[in-house]
């Protein structure tokens, strides 16, 4: 493996931060044999260590590493993607339940104020604060938010969007979640405002298409619809938008449509997650949008998943008792790992602005 590794400039036991410490002697078949899932599952199990495990991933990604080990995990996980509709009605609950009711007060040591769990947007920000806020201003003038308008969230999570879209530019927001923990919260906190919020699957919702809303926006919740339901997922936005309205879709996304989901994301942060292609989105949504603009910032997921690290690792003493230090390595791992992956630009994140037939005289993105 030192050989393979030395092809990222990565060393094994060195002294720069972004070398691997090796603790059991069986780590590097873990890892050949593997690849990303014996990767992460023998970091979590505390059998290597990495000062930088951020760069360490960067450098791996860069070189192209992951394409050299442990084919089979992914050929697996891209085998059961054809096979199955692994985001379908039933199984679309488990994320929700594995991931996000892990504790609001968890979620809130980690992303601040805006409880805003997407990417930030730095280009004039020097604070996560500043750079959520930044994004969800973004949104909105994206949108051309005026007051009196309804505003559709597809998976809204805490309610970020729509706690901000309400209070600044005045509009009667109702957000869609598969979370408990998330609507609970995001209910209280948005105590005073036209904000709802729904405890519903995007599949069940408006089915015959009597709501119409003047804008609709999905930030971050792209990612568990899976390939076999994009079509579902454009055609429940199209039927609930009004004819001259407009959809921001805000998504992490793979470079190659070919590429199947990290093993271990999967298995332990988010189940049943589905990158889209850029490709992938465009097929799926031609019959009932016309693409306005596309907006990569990815490179801003990195300094963000660098930020939620360091405010986790800053509250980690409030939850050791409750989650214990496995816990720790794991997200660690998760956090550290996905800023890698968005340096190394293996990752990309897409804000997508759509109309149902063309904005007359075209759009302008806004400055």
């Amino acid at each position: 493996m030192a050989a393979l590794l030395a092809e990222a400039d990565v060393g094994i036991d060195g002294a720069r931060p972004w070398d691997m410490v090796i603790h059991h002697p069986q780590t590097a078949d873990r890892i050949l044999a593997r690849g990303s899932l014996g990767l992460g599952e023998s970091y979590v199990d505390g059998w290597w260590d990495c000062a930088r495990l951020d760069e360490f991933i960067a450098r791996v990604l860069r070189a192209r590493l992951d394409e050299k080990v442990g084919s089979t995990a992914l050929l697996v996980q891209g085998l059961r993607a054809r096979l199955f509709n692994l985001q379908n009605l039933r199984r679309s609950w488990q994320v929700g339940e594995a991931h996000y009711d892990l504790g609001n007060d968890f979620f809130e040591s980690m992303l601040g104020p805006s409880m805003a769990y997407t990417c930030g947007y730095w280009s004039a920000a020097d604070t996560l604060d500043d750079a959520q806020a930044a994004k969800l201003d973004l949104v909105c003038r994206k949108l051309g938010l005026q007051p009196g308008m309804r505003l559709l969230d597809i998976g809204c999570g805490w309610g970020s969007l729509m706690r901000f879209a309400a209070q600044r530019y005045g509009v009667d927001c109702l957000g869609l979640t598969i979370s408990r923990e998330q609507a609970e919260y995001g209910q209280a906190r948005c105590a005073g405002l036209p904000v709802r919020f729904r405890l519903q699957d995007y599949r069940q919702f408006n089915d015959g298409g009597g709501e119409r809303f003047d804008r609709i926006a999905s930030l971050g919740m792209f990612e568990h619809v899976g390939a076999k339901n994009h079509r579902a997922f454009f055609a429940m936005a199209r039927r609930s938008l009004a004819a001259d309205g407009l959809f921001l879709l805000h998504t992490i996304g793979k470079n190659l449509r070919r590429t199947p989901t990290d093993p271990w994301i999967d298995r332990y942060i988010f189940p049943n997650g589905d990158l889209p292609a850029l490709g992938q989105i465009a097929d799926a949504c031609e019959d009932d949008f016309v693409i306005e603009d596309v907006h990569n910032f990815g490179a801003d997921y990195d300094r963000t998943l660098m930020a939620w690290h360091a405010r986790f690792e800053a509250a980690w003493p409030r939850f050791a008792e409750r989650y214990g230090e496995r816990f720790r390595r794991m997200w660690r791992y998760y956090l550290l790992a996905c800023a890698g992956t968005f340096r190394a630009r293996t990752n990309q994140l897409w804000q997508i602005v759509l109309s149902p037939s063309g904005v007359a005289g075209g759009y302008r993105r806004p400055l």
